[in-house]
């Protein structure tokens, strides 16, 4: 299955691209430097971080003859706050529904 271009939710759907993106959390990394870390080769953490960037989650700079690739904070940001909307809301809405069910169990014995 392929991300599509421009859906963040798309691209963290593969392992290989949400391990990068939690090596990225610690700073910028090149293609060696991630490819060290994963059992991938090094084009296919290429095409992986042309899919993260297409998703708006990873940014590029050129820094001498390499490329370092960086988290893209508005894009992060973006879905963070998407998840915290949705899953806050269910959250808060489990709390109130098992505070509210407390007293309706029976007693133990």
């Amino acid at each position: 299955m392929t991300a599509h271009a421009g859906d963040p939710f798309g691209a963290l759907g593969d392992e290989n691209r949400r391990a990068i993106v939690e090596l990225l959390r610690s700073g910028d990394r090149s293609v060696r430097e991630l490819a060290d870390e994963l059992p991938i080769s090094r084009p296919a953490v290429s095409r992986h971080l042309r899919l993260l960037k297409e998703a708006g989650l990873v940014t590029d700079r050129a820094e001498g003859t390499r490329r370092l690739y960086g988290l893209h904070d508005e894009g992060i940001a973006a879905v963070r706050d998407y998840l915290e909307r949705v899953w806050g809301e269910a959250a808060t809405r489990f709390k109130l529904f098992a505070e509210n069910t407390a007293d309706a169990r029976p007693p133990k014995t």
